[in-house]
């Protein structure tokens, strides 16, 4: 009951209005969720699991950018240059959790994915990975079984030349800035010898809600840097490299500062 003794409509609240909304949302895209799950899944046994990139850029993808477009956000991609088939190491800043979403969106080509090994307890999260070729990583606390797994990734990738995603970030970073960037990444280019493709999302910090994913409408841009050489990387100078690349981040994030604030 209000004040003047007439019962008030919760629905008119906008924090009320925005709670439904996030509610219907989330009930919506998780049962698109669980349906592009169980396609993939019927996909995959029909096809004797031969069908990886078809499930990771025909229908995870599709599924990541319907979870983007139901949330409000517009993905707008700028390249420095086309994106090639050939075997590369893509890699990203990671400020936000949307970030998961944005990139699987993007449908790398015969990419592969390294996901932190917390989302393959969440189901559908877990299947969905293990349908198009996830490499599940471990915390930074358990060096062996990280080495193990990027080892094993190698072997993967030289027989299959599949390309592949991570983020040397590691774990989101919420400064605005970017942050260390480990070692993982830039090794495993060095073993491999191909190039890395560097790519800049720039999530706008009204758009980031932690495991909300969103908490407003609004546009992210994601920039295809130019893409990074390691035919002359030795192993040897791992950290200068990845000190230079982290450099490029550095520079191209107060570019872009600079832009929007002049």
């Amino acid at each position: 009951m209000s004040a003047d003794g007439h019962s008030r409509d919760d629905s008119t609240n906008p924090r009320s209005r925005w709670t439904m909304r996030k509610v219907g949302l989330a009930l919506v895209g998780f049962l698109i969720l669980l349906a592009g799950t169980l396609l993939m899944l019927l996909v995959a046994v029909l096809t004797l699991f031969q069908t990886r990139r078809f499930c990771s850029e025909g229908i995870a993808s599709r599924m990541a950018r319907f979870a983007v477009w139901l949330s409000g956000v517009r993905v707008v991609e700028h390249h420095s240059q086309p994106l090639s088939k050939t075997q590369k190491v893509y890699i990203s800043n990671h400020t936000a959790t949307l970030d998961i979403f944005v990139i699987t969106a993007l449908g790398l080509p015969r990419a592969r994915y390294f996901l932190s090994g917390f989302l393959r307890k969440l189901l559908p999260f877990g299947l969905i990975g293990y349908l198009i070729g996830v490499f599940w990583t471990v915390p930074y606390e358990f060096p062996e079984k990280r080495r193990r797994i990027f080892q094993r990734a190698e072997r993967m990738l030289r027989k299959t030349g599949d390309s592949v995603y991570l983020s040397p970030e590691g774990g989101r970073i919420c400064t605005g800035e970017i942050g260390h960037f480990n070692r993982g990444a830039f090794h495993l280019a060095t073993n491999l010898q191909v190039d890395i493709v560097p790519i800049y999302v720039n999530v706008p910090v009204a758009l980031d809600a932690g495991m909300n994913l969103v908490s407003k409408s609004g546009v992210v841009d994601v920039y295809f840097l130019p893409s990074i050489s390691t035919k002359e990387w030795k192993v040897e100078d791992l950290d200068e490299n990845r000190d230079a690349v982290q450099q490029v981040y550095v520079d191209f994030h107060a570019s872009l500062r600079n832009q929007q604030q002049a």
